[in-house]
């Protein structure tokens, strides 16, 4: 009988635990491998005042950057089990779960980031964002970081330049397939670990936009940037379906507008970094940019030209059109096809 009141205790903690649990914030771990001070790492704080402000603190995100929790080769699994809410990894990072994503890895496939916003923006473009659905998991939007360029520890100005160098890549078939376009040999190496293997040799180059070039130094231990503009490096915000569903609809609403807002933001700092970045990195003197000539940057076109058709059984003919036929004007859809 003297146990009854502990008995009578533990029904009653358990009844009002649910109340106390209700009362807590919903907190969303935002993993990513940037620095802050990156058009990604910008927006991921910006969506951290924005969800604050929007949820009154009901939901409080908490950010990561730098690979703190995990590199972007782990991060969707870790999303899967539960231990991190949200990433931005690299589109080149789905290949495990969709084929339809490589699209934005073809390279001289868009001229600027004003076609791949209209692309982005369209049915086919958004559809894609439901690509990885079936896997578990759900694409919220796309954040540019920008064009890419080709950095090495010689002058690269045409395709034969790039002969026999190695270059670290993303984990992806089509970057894998575009270096071998050009007889140069691509390494799958984890970001974090790029400044360290370009400082050492291990390593002959990279590929990359401005402001990871400058972010992360590699302008530091590469005496060369080519500026080749020849892909893009962008990021899909992604969420486990189990936790965005499991949101109550106003929560998941005011979430939802939050980061709209955070990716404005940050697809804004991208356009303005890179051509900030890009000056500090001239100014700096450490590493020299090579502008191609017309004829040059034909040459590497026509160079990587089979790339498109090797990878498009597997992501669509009609996709690539489409996306094709998002870049500006006539004249420059018709220069493009010339070298394509």
């Amino acid at each position: 009988m003297k146990l009854l009141p502990f008995a009578a205790l533990g029904l009653a903690a358990a009844i009002s635990a649910p109340v106390a649990l209700a009362d807590d914030p919903v907190v969303i771990k935002f993993s990513h491998v940037v620095a802050e001070n990156t058009p990604k790492g910008q927006m991921a704080n910006r969506f951290k005042e924005l969800v604050a402000e929007k949820t009154g603190g009901a939901v409080v995100v908490e950010v990561y950057p730098n690979s703190q929790l995990f590199g972007d080769d782990k991060v969707l699994e870790a999303m899967l089990l539960g231990d991190v809410q949200m990433a931005a990894p690299a589109l080149s990072k789905f290949s495990r779960y969709t084929d339809v994503l490589a699209l934005y890895d073809l390279p001289f496939l868009f001229q600027d980031l004003d076609a791949v916003d209209r692309f982005q923006q369209s049915e086919q473009g958004q559809a894609m964002l439901d690509s990885i659905s079936r896997k578990g998991l759900i694409g919220l939007g796309y954040l540019h970081n920008g064009m890419k360029q080709l950095s090495s520890s010689k002058p690269l100005r045409t395709p034969e330049d790039a002969a026999g160098l190695k270059f670290r890549i993303m984990s992806s078939e089509v970057l894998e397939a575009q270096f071998k376009a050009v007889d140069a040999a691509p390494l799958k190496k984890p970001f974090s670990e790029v400044f360290t293997l370009l400082q050492t040799r291990a390593i002959d180059g990279q590929e990359n936009t401005w402001s990871n070039i400058y972010s992360k130094k590699f302008f530091e231990v590469q005496p060369y940037i080519t500026e080749s503009n020849h892909g893009l490096l962008d990021y899909m915000v992604v969420t486990s379906k189990e936790f965005w569903m499991g949101l109550p609809d106003e929560q998941r609403a005011q979430v939802n507008a939050a980061l709209r807002e955070a990716l404005d933001f940050g697809n804004q700092i991208a356009r303005d970094k890179a051509i900030e970045d890009k000056g500090l990195i001239a100014e700096s003197g450490r590493s020299e940019i090579l502008e191609l000539t017309p004829e040059q940057r034909a040459q590497w076109v026509e160079a990587m030209k089979p790339v498109w058709k090797k990878f498009e059984k597997e992501i669509g003919a009609d996709l690539i059109d489409a996306a094709y036929a998002a870049n500006t004007t006539d004249n420059q859809v018709a220069s493009a096809t010339d070298g394509q």
